[in-house]
């Protein structure tokens, strides 16, 4: 047999939508010693990462704990536990990702209501709350940031809407969380899910989520343990959570004093966003999102120096992602090509009505920095020189003086 050479990626700079470069001591922290998943050092690290994700919720939930699985497992998690067959769940979309929690709200069975915006805008409060006292969801369902629009939904005034009308607010955070305002508290969430893929600086394949103790009392009442592990005294449920593996009710018995087996936690990821997380605190949670504030606001005076039009609305943009419009006379795949063939810089591109009409430029995690945020720049100016004339050094200077500004 022919020896297999080992795996070799390519370096890439990856200031697209996400994925994006993982920090470092993410990376390292990947490759320390497996143990068991009973071992007093997993069972401890379990309840750290408990602990550091109540603070980057900025919640005291007690149910707060991570999802073995990419971002939409933590939303299916969420949904499919929370939602009985029938039950009405109203998604106000203005992306891709809201279809997204539709589309999982359909499949467990919901009753599902979608209110829509042209792609671009967010949703006003006042058309959400409209939507709730017509379809009395027992389920709101919103996105926080969209990626595929890059807008970013206030959230702020949405509990008293639910409050008042007996829903439960739900808020998938996956592009958000970390680089965007979140308080899962002071907002008044009854559940949230994100993934470390993003802002959080980690790679895909974990998904912090975050229950309020209202809830975790839905979870609790449909509560059903597999035979295997059954035990004497242990409720069955009729309307048991129709899925296994993302029942949040065994899984809160996993992570919570019982220890009840359900899955063999992936100890690589749970180091991943451990690390993820005191990254960010040890930074400061709010000094971190004024870093992807600062990197975004300089992408996006930078984009616009070099003589582009940015897509959507500005003042609801995320900080972390903005979407540029591909000028004409520019084929918007071939430059992303050029990107990644000639300066290894991926940039993304976009979904459904987007597709082809703009690309998605990245400032998160990692990558929320000034070198990353200036060599895209100086990168995606080359590359446009190929087929249209933009002013020299433009997007670089721009951005530099972003930066200046916010150092001083």
């Amino acid at each position: 047999m022919t020896p297999i050479a080992p795996l070799e990626p390519p370096h890439r700079l990856l200031m697209g939508p996400g994925p994006i470069s993982a920090y470092p001591r993410v990376l390292r922290a990947m490759s320390s010693p497996l143990v068991g998943q009973y071992d007093p050092f997993m069972t401890d690290a379990m309840g750290e990462v408990q602990r550091l994700y109540r603070e980057v919720w900025a919640t005291r939930n007690e149910q707060t704990f991570l999802v073995d699985g990419t971002s939409r497992a933590g939303i299916e998690a969420a949904i499919t536990s929370l939602v009985r067959p029938g039950e009405r769940v109203l998604v106000p979309v203005f992306g891709r990702f809201g279809h997204l929690l539709a589309e999982i709200a359909e499949r467990a069975l919901a009753e599902v209501h979608r209110i829509e915006v042209p792609w671009g805008q967010v949703v006003p409060v006042s058309t959400i709350e409209e939507a709730v006292a017509r379809v009395k969801p027992t389920l709101l369902a919103l996105v926080q940031g969209d990626t595929s629009t890059t807008m970013n939904q206030p959230l702020d005034e949405i509990a008293r809407i639910c409050d008042k009308h007996g829903a439960l607010f739900y808020s998938d955070a996956t592009a958000s969380l970390g680089g965007n305002a979140f308080e899962a508290d002071a907002w008044g969430l009854d559940a949230a899910t994100a993934g470390l893929q993003k802002c959080l600086g980690g790679p895909s394949g974990s998904a912090p989520l975050t229950l309020s103790e209202r809830a975790a009392d839905v979870i609790r009442s449909r509560r059903r343990i597999e035979a295997g592990i059954r035990e004497e005294g242990d409720e069955s449920a009729s309307d048991f959570i129709r899925s296994n593996y993302f029942d949040l009710g065994m899984i809160m018995d996993y992570w919570g004093p019982r220890r009840l087996n359900h899955h063999t936690e992936a100890t690589s990821m749970l180091y991943a966003a451990r690390e993820c997380a005191t990254v960010l605190l040890d930074e400061g949670r709010d000094a971190v999102i004024g870093r992807h504030e600062t990197a975004g606001r300089a992408m996006l005076a930078g984009v616009e120096a070099l003589g582009l039009s940015v897509f959507g609305d500005v003042a609801h943009k995320m900080n972390n992602v903005v979407a540029v419009e591909i000028p004409d006379g520019v084929p918007g795949d071939a430059a992303r090509q050029a990107m990644l063939d000639d300066f290894a810089i991926e940039i993304g591109t976009s979904f459904g009505p987007l597709h082809g009409r703009v690309w998605r430029i990245g400032t998160m995690g990692y990558n929320a920095r000034k070198d990353a945020v200036l060599t895209t720049l100086a990168a995606l100016e080359q590359v446009l020189r190929r087929w249209i004339s933009v002013p020299a050094g433009g997007g670089v200077a721009a951005a530099a003086d972003v930066f200046r500004g916010a150092a001083a």
